[in-house]
């Protein structure tokens, strides 16, 4: 993978300095303060954006501001099995995941996928370190319970998805306290030392709150969350959810992302943002600017 810094020798040394001093009230407020990133889409598949991602990652860490990555890896693990002759299969924005696709979704987010996030965060400078929900016994799950949306008395039967039960984030905060960066991947374990898959947005969402986290800030390969004109929604409330869940303006994975997003707002996270991860530099864009980006999620 390479990547080549742009080239800003066009502006005057005066620019490049005003544009450090305009980030200077943005370290200042988020210093020592953490901040969960849900890493997905486009920004986990296009080398430059990956590069982009890594740099923003670590920059947040050298300036004092604590990033907790959690990813996805939805296309991985559809490659993967379309591979071995599975057809992937959802229910609701919810894979479908029954014993021999959890070990697919296992090897690719355990592995496969945390391993490229840890070596990226590394290469662009800082000290990343990969978590699944076993490790430091995280994140405790049952298998998830999933009612019809048209019809509450239909449930319906996906295999080892995992709603979480609790988390406990000792292990992130001791990473943190060390320097250096989580990277999780949201796989559960039940009573039985079983497995699930658990949604990665749920998982950012929960861990955002139980870290008392400033930001949540989850990368989407839109501009945010778009009305059915394709505008830009810049703010949305829970009243407006429903209503644009009712509509079918929101369906399909953007409804875990939503729900997930509301639950942390309620719950305390002090903003939650969706934003467009296929602008380079979106993490950066977001936290040390003033400019609206993406759609922020409110508690009321």
């Amino acid at each position: 993978m390479s990547h080549t810094p742009r080239d800003l020798s066009h502006l005057q040394p005066s620019d490049r300095a005003e544009v450090l001093a305009q980030a200077l009230p943005y370290i200042r407020r988020y210093h020592g303060k953490t901040m969960v990133i849900k890493y997905g889409g486009n920004a986990m598949t296009d080398p430059e954006l990956q590069a982009a991602f890594a740099e923003d990652v670590v920059l947040l860490k050298l300036v004092g501001i604590n990033p907790v990555v959690v990813h996805g890896g939805g296309p991985q693990i559809e490659t993967l099995l379309k591979r071995l002759g599975k057809e992937g299969r959802f229910v609701q924005g919810m894979r479908v995941t029954d014993a021999e696709t959890m070990e697919v979704v296992e090897w690719v987010l355990a592995g496969e996928v945390q391993q490229d996030i840890v070596g990226l965060i590394n290469r662009a400078g800082g000290k990343a370190v990969g978590l699944t929900g076993r490790d430091g016994a995280m994140i405790r799950a049952r298998k998830l319970r999933m009612v019809d949306l048209n019809d509450p008395s239909v449930e319906h039967d996906i295999g080892q998805v995992g709603d979480i039960v609790s988390i406990d984030p000792s292990v992130v905060r001791a990473l943190q306290d060390d320097q250096f960066i989580p990277v999780v991947s949201p796989i559960g374990f039940g009573e039985r030392n079983e497995s699930y898959n658990i949604n990665a947005d749920v998982v950012a969402a929960k861990l955002a709150t139980v870290l008392q986290a400033e930001k949540l800030l989850m990368l989407t390969n839109i501009r945010g969350v778009l009305d059915k004109q394709g505008q830009l929604l810049p703010e949305l409330t829970p009243r407006r959810v429903d209503e644009l869940v009712a509509d079918g303006t929101i369906s399909g994975g953007m409804i875990p992302k939503i729900a997930g997003a509301l639950d942390a707002a309620k719950s305390g996270v002090k903003a939650v943002h969706i934003i467009d991860g296929r602008v380079p530099h979106a993490i950066l864009l977001e936290v040390l600017g003033d400019q609206p980006f993406g759609t922020m999620i409110r508690s009321h």
